[in-house]
């Protein structure tokens, strides 16, 4: 605790940590509002109403008992309370190894065990999401242990209450929810006499009456209609509606496509000694059970190690066999390392009770507390990046081989450190330089959380855009890094500057273009030059181009080329360009094949200028003068086009809305008036473009 204390400032927030937020203030409004219809079209629509609120509600509420209004104040309680929650999955790791193993040595061996996982401990700060499920899992397999111990009632009412709030934060919890049942029911079959027999279905029932209770009191969601929408929330186990691209083992895809996804990687980032201790643990109760079925089916110690081999693999196999999107790693799998732990303590036991040399045993032990040391030291040199820690099974020498096998930072926490070098290092930076990422969530989330000192001096740094922020795999690899984070020689993220765009710069200036087109587009030796001039920064940022390059005779094209021939190459202009005094350039690597001919095509579809001259012409020639604002507002044919004729590039970031009021509107449509009040938005750098000194958007009307 004292350490987590002293280090809960040093990580980062995640995306997702907002999003985790609203699903609790969704759940507290469906409660509270009087009108459920609003609260239905604002919480059906998000795929977090499949994420129960039995963890969050508690962190809004303390959020709210402390009137905790500041961005830093309220991310640093969550990631607090977060930790705290899985320091008490370790208290509840020892408690169940002491009841095991009645030794209170290999109990907070089991613990250690439990809490240095490189992965987990960095999470346990930022992730709300699977901590919390990965810590009920703990208190509920203890539950499990000391209903079955005791037999009582109570014991299995108290049971339930914990499984219902299990599989409120995660469906999977179900799969306990049906062991519990299986259990009493083998229990029944080797009961003796009519009056246990009574106390094992009096019991189950109770188990079934309050995990059923705790959990529909924990989930609004399903108060409007329980069974359907169970049905549909059972559904997202095997077809959950986020289903992001991986890249595992060098390949790209999602992580249904690979069955492995989950062993590997469970095993390529959990510390070695314990997945061997788990082994020799996993092999000691199953060799037991075979020499001991009768005993190993009704209550006691060895059938609990059984329960706890099903919870390993029962998950795994299940995501296996339904094709299941357990994406980013195996975070969403982290509970495993509950019934796991508990293994490599079994195992640890075994071994040290079965060998007869003393020095043996001291050797064993001697050994775990080396794995733990060594364990505890590299999370020491990877803080305060241990959630992409791993083991010596891979190749962690390389770097290029590690970040081109697997994701690292998906979530964003290590922006944070790119923050805080550019508010600190502001005179080693380019001249006028800012964040091409600054309108990024993740950008604005780590801003927030800095410090106040560090906040404004990050803010003084805002001026052009001549850096980009990147991390895990999805860093710029065409610009020179200022600064990086390296784990195991991997960039986490870059802080990257764009001087060789200079040349490109000095190379389109004064030069006719190849094509005309929303940039000025120039053919360069190997490469694609696009430049604009006069340039908001927000086209650098929103733009993308999506290049198709012909080959110019494809049949001398290498074997190894094969299907590969006009394959359509997607650049984000932010990734490739910069702005030099107001003019945007980007450079594209053209294929190394020889180049018969290329097309380029824009998302989003930009204005080109001679489009935006003719649109301003008409506009001013033959269309209606509606409003003189900001801009000059015409309607020409169907289209609203604005017209500001001295024009700032820095000041273009700004949407346009359109409000359609049914009743100002005699003859609309009744279709069209069914729908009630209807708000369109435009935003400039999707139909906008600079004409001289004028800025001209054109706007389809409905």
């Amino acid at each position: 605790m004292a350490v987590g204390l002293a280090i809960l400032d040093d990580y980062g927030v995640t995306w997702d940590e907002d999003w985790q937020r609203l699903t609790a203030e969704y759940n507290l409004d469906y409660v509270l509002r009087a009108d459920a219809g609003i609260v239905e079209r604002e919480y059906i629509p998000t795929h977090n109403v499949f994420y129960g609120a039995s963890f969050e509600l508690p962190l809004l509420l303390v959020e709210r008992a402390f009137a905790l209004e500041d961005y830093r104040a309220i991310i640093l309680s969550r990631h607090l309370l977060t930790h705290l929650f899985f320091l008490a999955g370790g208290l509840f790791a020892y408690l169940l190894a002491l009841r095991l193993f009645r030794n209170r040595a290999l109990a907070s061996l089991a613990m250690l065990i439990f809490l240095l996982h490189p992965r987990l401990y960095a999470h346990s700060f930022f992730n709300s999401k699977d901590i919390p499920f990965f810590v009920m899992f703990t208190v509920a397999l203890f539950l499990t242990r000391r209903a079955f111990r005791r037999d009582t009632l109570w014991a299995f009412a108290l049971l339930g209450v914990g499984v219902g709030v299990l599989v409120n934060l995660r469906i999977m919890g179900i799969m306990l929810l049906a062991a519990i049942p299986a259990l009493r029911a083998l229990d029944f079959a080797f009961a003796q006499g009519r009056a246990e027999r009574k106390r094992i279905i009096l019991s189950t029932c109770a188990f079934a009456l309050t995990s059923a209770l705790s959990l529909f009191a924990l989930l609004p969601y399903l108060w409007a209609d329980p069974v359907g929408r169970a049905v549909e929330w059972w559904s997202t186990l095997s077809d959950h509606p986020h289903k992001p691209y991986e890249l595992f083992r060098g390949l790209s895809g999602q992580s249904a496509d690979f069955p492995e996804y989950i062993p590997v990687w469970f095993s390529i980032t959990s510390p070695p000694f314990a997945l061997l201790l788990g082994l020799v643990g996993t092999g000691a109760i199953l060799v037991g059970a075979v020499q001991a079925q009768r005993v190993a089916m009704r209550s006691g110690r060895l059938r609990f190690g059984l329960l706890l081999i099903g919870c390993v693999a029962a998950p795994v196999a299940a995501v296996a066999l339904l094709d299941a999107n357990a994406f980013n790693g195996w975070r969403h799998m982290y509970f495993l390392w509950a019934p796991f732990s508990l293994l490599a303590a079994w195992g640890l036991h075994r071994l040290a009770s079965t060998l007869s040399s003393r020095r043996a045993r001291t050797a064993v032990c001697g050994a775990t507390g080396l794995g733990l040391a060594a364990t505890l030291i590299s999370m020491a040199l990877l803080h305060p990046n241990q959630q992409v820690s791993f083991n010596f099974s891979v190749d962690r020498a390389r770097p290029e081989r590690l970040q081109a096998q697997y994701i690292m930072d998906y979530w964003g926490h290590s922006w944070r450190q790119a923050l805080e070098w550019v508010a600190d290092n502001s005179a080693l930076l380019p001249a006028k330089a800012s964040l091409i990422a600054r309108t990024q969530p993740e950008f604005s989330h780590n801003g927030k959380l800095l410090p106040d000192a560090a906040r404004s001096r990050l803010e003084e740094n805002r001026s052009l855009v001549h850096l980009s922020v990147g991390m895990g795999n999805s860093w710029a690899r065409s610009a020179r890094a200022l600064r990086y984070v390296q784990v195991y020689g991997n960039a986490l993220y870059t802080i990257e500057s764009k001087p060789d765009l200079r040349a490109v710069y000095e190379a389109t200036r004064g030069r006719e273009p190849d094509v005309a087109a929303a940039f000025d587009v120039h053919r360069l030796d190997g490469a694609v030059a696009l430049a604009m001039e006069p340039c908001a920064p927000a086209f650098i940022e929103k733009a993308s181009v999506v290049l198709r390059a012909t080959p110019v005779d494809q049949a001398d094209l290498p074997p190894w080329r094969e299907g590969k021939r006009d394959e359509p190459r997607a650049f984000r202009l932010r990734q490739y360009g910069a702005l030099f005094d107001g003019k945007c350039v980007a450079s594209l690597p053209l294929p190394d094949y020889p180049i018969a001919d290329f097309n380029l095509v824009w998302r989003p579809e930009l204005l080109e200028r001679e489009a935006a001259r003719e649109a301003m012409r008409q506009a001013k020639e033959n269309g209606r003068l509606l409003a003189r604002a900001a801009q000059d507002i015409y309607l020409s044919g169907n289209d609203l086009v604005y017209i500001h004729e001295s024009c700032d590039p820095g000041g273009t970031e700004r949407v346009f809305y359109l409000d359609i009021v049914p009743e100002r509107i005699p003859d609309l449509p009744d279709d069209w008036r069914n729908r009630g009040r209807q708000q369109f938005s435009f935003d400039f750098h999707l139909h906008g473009a600079f004409v001289g000194e004028a800025c001209v958007a054109a706007f389809a009307l409905p």
